[in-house]
């Protein structure tokens, strides 16, 4: 809980226009315009400074102060209750005192900047040091503001008095060569900023405002925030600053700008009338995330605040204990300091009336014997203070400096030829020296910076509707990357009083699936969802990029998975089971023929039709139907050498056959013309050499095909990325056009010879069947070449097939179906003398 306190000042609200305000004046004139003296002071024989701010200066530079909570004045009283139990202690500085000199600052540089120059004066501002002699200040505790704390240290730096600051946590007081007087007890903000990017990752929320005071506690703290946040994924959606002129229109104007979560780095007194103006516009639901300078700020704890500011979480320094405190408030009221202008406000804020029966108050007027109640808790609640605590160590790290610099033993200090300093005479660069000795031993590092811990601090609604800061967690910077942040979430309750965490994102998450696509001009967190290519896959949430999958593999339709290609091939599914029964139906029906064939090979047509060649046309007729099956079925290294060459060399035999059938009718019709002795030519002999000669170069072209550069079953992922399709490959295209133009060849043979000889005389002259047949097998394979070469996959397969089946029932049928007519159903044509065209 945030402690109260009350310093007994008598503050004047009037910034000095000489000397002690203008640096640059002072060198030359060191005159005084106006007075200002300290509001509380203690003589003692050590005399150490305390600056604390007692007043907001809203309407800056106009200076119109105006009175802050009393809970701020906790932080001087416990300075005083310090002093008191040090001199009082047997243990540090026996037979010595401290004194003090306590100054109003007004929350604002200029003032503290003025209480400084004041304070390392004698008990009078005019006994400057600037214009009579050395300061007999040997250290000050303040300021609260590291704008303020700034301005004092630069001011203390050449008199080498050491500052010990209670609140000031801007990262830039770390530099010792800027500011080697400085140090104080509570962690520097790079420790904060990191807690708080720690925080935002936790919660997930990637799209954040950022608020600032327009000082270097501000602008350090959120430069120290962005750098934390590169590379994390966070986005800021914009960055303001709050006028150090307040300018209601500006930050209305900031307030406008959506953001479910805002982090704000700013001290009480700016964020006052911000707040105010963020309440007059009824916004809620907005997650605030709230530096140390104002997470316990007791200004917001009244009830009004917890519909707007409920939920707000944020990083405290940590609670300790001081014995004592709370009797020690107990004793200021009106009656014990009737003539304290601060004790009058403090009873103005807490009752509501004035004790001065001034005829110039506003107030109600009262007694000033009012008892404490129940409703004033949080300014009596003294039994875990933040800021307060650590005045409290402050000071008695000055003490136990002090202590050191009394109890050096001779040849044996610290200091030049290991002298001490003279009890009577201590300057400020010796307690400065020891100071940093005294820290040291309690846990500083060497910049002078406390070891970072926080409590982590969660605004929630107490029983009578106020807000209270409860612990729910705790940040230590000694752990561990990763280990730092302890949160008990349960506890947590959320702005809006909801208990689930409040999302901020600029766009939702991609689903696996799809891939993240950054919107062009605006931030990383902005983008927009596309679903991944095919082949590619994303299978986690907010995927950078799609990634491709396995050469075997593809992806699944939700894109989430890659899974095995389809194999295709031409198996046996409803194509290959068709195309498998016409090529057995035709083997079958071509077997029928050669058994009727057989049967009747005594009969005229059969002889008359060279019943030889017939028989060898239907064997081989019958292998090109069934060398159709090879091509169904999973392509293997045999299968594919022996569906082309297979095809080819019963296509070769049978139409070597149909050739030689060609030249002997045409020379058989021919030989009865005078001269003509073609017939001796074409002897059973020479027939079936030319049936072989021509058989036997389609066998040497496959011979040499499959010697150089054989057919192979290969992988075909080019023509459907999505399947995986076998197929037979060639090996030598060169050789596979050379097996078909060879084919072609015979039949353009077969085609012309029987094509001149079809109108030689007979009833029936075979010629002209040939003729169709060879008109038929051309045109089929001539359909063949670019419906091969276009069809995908498994259908070129089918392509082929169909062209051997078609080709095979086109010469089964014009060269078999009128002599089966004939024998079949017209026996009675089935004679010599009608076949050659003889009454």
């Amino acid at each position: 809980m945030t402690l109260l306190f009350l310093i007994l000042v008598k503050p004047l609200f009037v910034l000095i226009h000489g000397a002690c305000a203008d640096p640059a004046p002072l060198v030359k004139v060191c005159s005084l315009q106006s007075s200002f003296e300290p509001g509380f002071v203690a003589a003692g024989d050590y005399i150490i400074g305390g600056i604390f701010p007692l007043h907001y200066n809203q309407e800056m530079p106009d200076l119109n102060s105006t009175y802050r909570p009393p809970a701020v004045k906790c932080n001087g009283q416990t300075m005083r209750l310090a002093v008191e139990e040090i001199n009082q202690s047997k243990k540090l500085l026996s037979n010595h005192t401290l004194g003090y000199k306590i100054f109003d600052s007004c929350a604002y540089p200029l003032t503290g900047q003025r209480a400084a120059l004041a304070m390392m004066n004698g008990l009078a501002e005019a006994e400057s040091p600037m214009c009579h002699g050395a300061s007999p200040l040997l250290a000050i505790i303040g300021e609260s503001g590291s704008a303020q704390s700034i301005v004092v240290s630069r001011i203390l730096q050449p008199f080498r008095i050491p500052m010990i600051s209670y609140f000031s946590s801007c990262a830039c007081l770390s530099d010792r060569r800027k500011y080697p007087t400085f140090f104080r007890v509570i962690p520097n903000d790079d420790y904060q900023v990191k807690a708080i990017a720690q925080l935002l990752l936790r919660f997930h929320w990637t799209w954040v405002g950022l608020v600032r005071g327009d000082h270097e506690y501000g602008r350090f703290a959120v430069q120290g925030l962005l750098r934390e946040l590169k590379g994390t994924g966070v986005c800021v959606a914009y960055q303001e600053m709050i006028p150090l002129l307040y300018n209601r229109q500006r930050a209305l104007e900031i307030m406008q700008v959506e953001a479910n979560v805002v982090v704000v780095f700013s001290a009480e007194g700016e964020m006052t009338p911000f707040l105010k103006d963020y309440m007059m516009l009824n916004i809620t639901g907005i997650q605030w995330v709230a530096s140390e300078a104002w997470v316990t700020a007791s200004v917001f704890a009244g009830r009004e605040f917890y519909p707007y500011l409920g939920g707000t979480i944020g990083f405290g320094i940590r609670q300790g204990h001081i014995r004592g405190l709370r009797s020690y408030l107990e004793t200021v009221d009106p009656q014990t300091y009737p003539s304290n202008t601060l004790v009058q406000e403090l009873w103005g804020a807490l009752y509501g009336c004035s004790p001065s029966h001034s005829f110039y108050s506003p107030l109600a007027p009262c007694s000033g014997q009012e008892s404490l109640l129940a409703q004033h808790s949080g300014y009596m609640n003294t039994s875990s203070p933040r800021v307060a605590y650590n005045v409290y160590k402050a000071v008695y790290a000055i003490a136990h400096s002090l202590n050191n610099l009394l109890g050096c033993q001779e040849h044996s200090g610290p200091f030049y030829n290991k002298s001490c300093a003279q009890r009577n005479n201590i300057q400020p660069w010796q307690v400065h020296q020891n100071v940093v000795f005294v820290l040291l031993e309690v846990n500083f590092d060497l910049k002078g910076d406390s070891i970072p811990y926080y409590d982590i601090i969660n605004w929630q609604r107490g029983p009578g509707g106020n807000i209270e800061f409860v612990n729910i967690g705790l940040f230590d910077g000694t752990k561990a990357a990763g280990m730092e942040l302890v949160i008990e979430e349960e506890k947590i309750v959320w702005a809006g009083h909801q208990s689930e965490v409040l999302v901020s994102i600029c766009s939702a998450s991609c689903h696996p699936g799809s891939r993240k696509a950054v919107r062009r001009g605006e931030p990383v967190c902005c983008f927009d969802c596309v679903p991944c290519d095919t082949g590619k896959i994303s299978n986690q949430t907010d995927a950078i990029d799609c990634t491709v999958c396995p050469e075997d593999f593809w992806s699944n339709t939700d894109r989430t998975l890659c899974i095995p290609k389809k194999v295709e091939f031409l198996t046996y599914d409803s194509l290959g089971i068709a195309l498998t029964a016409i090529a057995v139906v035709g083997a079958c029906i071509t077997i029928a023929v050669l058994a009727v064939f057989l049967h009747n090979r005594n009969t005229a047509i059969v002889r008359l039709n060279n019943s030889e060649l017939s028989f060898f046309i239907l064997l081989s007729l019958t292998l090109c139907f069934l060398c159709a099956l090879v091509f169904i079925g999973e392509p293997t290294p045999w299968s594919c050498m022996l569906r082309h060459t297979a095809f080819s060399i019963t296509f070769s035999l049978c139409i070597s056959c149909i050739l030689g059938k060609t030249l002997v009718v045409l020379a058989v019709f021919t030989s009865t013309r005078p001269g003509n002795n073609l017939m001796k030519w074409l002897g059973p002999m020479q027939q079936r050499a030319i049936i072989s000669t021509c058989t036997l170069l389609q066998v040497i072209i496959c011979a040499a095909w499959l010697i150089d550069a054989p057919p192979f079953p290969s992988r075909n992922t080019l023509y459907e990325h999505s399947k995986i399709v076998l197929e037979c490959s060639v090996g030598s295209s060169l050789a596979f056009w050379c097996v078909l133009g060879y084919i072609g060849l015979l039949a353009c043979m077969c085609f012309i010879l029987a094509f001149l000889a079809r109108k030689l005389p007979g009833n029936f002259n075979e010629a002209k069947y040939i003729t169709f047949s060879m008109l038929i097998f051309c045109a089929v394979w001539l359909a063949f070449i670019p419906a091969y070469i276009s069809s995908p996959g498994k259908y070129a397969d089918a392509v082929e097939t169909f062209a051997i089946l078609a080709s095979s029932f086109g010469l089964l049928f014009c060269l078999f179906a009128p002599k089966c007519f004939i024998i079949l159903l017209q026996p009675e044509k089935n004679t010599k003398q009608h076949l050659m065209g003889k009454k």
